[in-house]
């Protein structure tokens, strides 16, 4: 059959192909241009059907704003975003408020992230599970809810370790019911955090790793011996570490130094510049290094509100400072954050002095890894086209576009 081709081609650019025969015959190929994250050289990555299909060296660019091109991010832990709560009972999660919070999240360069369901009533936690397990096939969301994560509520009631998860809802592990909740996700939590030293809790953990589910260690107070028997039954990450503890801990005894001590053990981080102190994030990354540390943000649904108090769906008073600090004043601890990943992207880079490629690696690579997911979080031919355009100055990470799956879903304003 002749075919007759029209192409063009610009910089960061598009390349159509049209073919006139049928409409089975019609498909599209991008080619996008940008400083490849890791290698520190211009390329152009070509999509097509979705997938990245061939990455090859292209002309330098001129001028000094240079712009590159990642994996897009992994966030794994947002409790909700945009004003769209996964976590409360009175949110307006709906199929379409879950499309809105992604839509915000691709702004910020988030390709994929796992909606993250903190203590409730096992109700609750039901209802927002049955909703969530909708839009894991849901076309318009392309893909980038690959999961849930369940933080709690099987966690430590204690004042400070427990940190803002409501004290009238944790309890002790319980299978069947974990079992009711799962069932209700669609089979899709992929990751439970809960605290080892609970009653029960090492048996949980054991049947979960043999579930496939991601077992993380966090707001717990476990001793050495403790750690290191969830680990031995399969834990795999310690979630934001440094944070879920009390404001005063012994400085030999406490739950800090199993989880850092032990090498099998992945952490998180939240790099907001409130939850850790620079100096924190610097030894915690020396310890682990860019292998076994994940950037991820804790975000709420209250990070596009205006700073203030508010009341949360449990009746408690929450602050929103000026300058983007999140905390529950009655606690004198934090309540999630009120920034994106891309925040700690920069952030971590600032203070470590790390490379890109181990900020990306720690943003991008690390969680697909770690939830085998194996079609993206690189940038290599026949992974999934999930990319981010993006500038890095002052150490904040600028969106350019993102694109999901091969579709364009962002591109800022003014952006070439």
């Amino acid at each position: 059959m002749n075919v007759k081709t029209v192409s063009f081609f610009i910089r960061v650019s598009f390349l159509i192909i049209i073919s006139l025969g049928s409409m089975s015959d019609l498909y599209a190929q991008q080619v996008i241009e940008g400083i490849h994250y890791h290698t520190g050289q211009p390329v152009r990555v070509t999509i097509r059907n979705g997938l990245i299909s061939d990455i090859t060296a292209a002309d330098k660019p001129s001028g000094n704003n240079l712009v590159y091109i990642a994996p897009g991010f992994f966030d794994n832990q947002v409790n909700g975003f945009a004003g769209v709560s996964f976590a409360f009972g009175d949110s307006d999660l709906t199929p379409e408020g879950i499309e809105k919070a992604t839509r915000e999240l691709w702004k910020k360069g988030v390709t994929t992230y796992l909606p993250t369901l903190t203590t409730n009533s096992i109700e609750v936690l039901s209802r927002n599970f049955r909703i969530l397990a909708q839009a894991v096939e849901n076309k318009n969301v392309m893909g980038s809810i690959p999961g849930f994560h369940l933080e709690g509520p099987y966690i430590n009631p204690e004042d400070g370790y427990r940190g803002a998860h409501p004290k009238q809802y944790v309890k002790l592990p319980d299978w069947d019911e974990f079992m009711r909740l799962y069932e209700a996700s669609g089979k899709n939590i992929v990751q439970v955090t809960l605290a080892p030293e609970m009653e029960g809790a090492l048996d949980f953990i054991t049947r979960c790793t043999q579930a496939g589910i991601v077992i993380a260690l966090g707001h717990h107070n476990a001793d050495m011996k403790t750690v290191t028997a969830a680990i031995d039954r399969g834990a795999k990450i310690a979630t934001h570490l440094g944070n879920g503890a009390a404001n005063m801990i012994n400085r030999h005894y406490n739950p800090f130094w199993p989880q850092l001590a032990d090498d099998r053990l992945h952490i998180s981080i939240i790099g907001d510049g409130f939850h850790l102190l620079p100096e924190e994030i610097k030894v915690f990354h020396k310890v682990k290094g860019s292998d076994k540390t994940i950037i991820t943000s804790d975000v709420t649904h209250y990070a596009a509100l205006e700073p203030g108090e508010y009341k949360t769906s449990t009746g408690e008073t929450i602050e929103l400072t000026k300058d983007g600090m999140l905390r529950l004043p009655a606690q004198n601890v934090l309540y999630g954050s009120a920034s994106p990943i891309t925040k700690g992207v920069g952030f971590v880079m600032k203070v470590t002095g790390c490379t890109l490629a181990d900020a990306v690696q720690m943003a991008s690579t690390n969680p697909a890894r770690l939830y085998n997911l194996t079609d993206r979080g690189v940038l290599e031919p026949g992974k999934r086209a999930d990319l981010v355009l993006f500038t890095v100055e002052d150490s904040e990470v600028q969106i350019m576009k993102t694109w999901v799956n091969g579709n364009l879903v962002y591109e800022k304003e003014g952006a070439k």
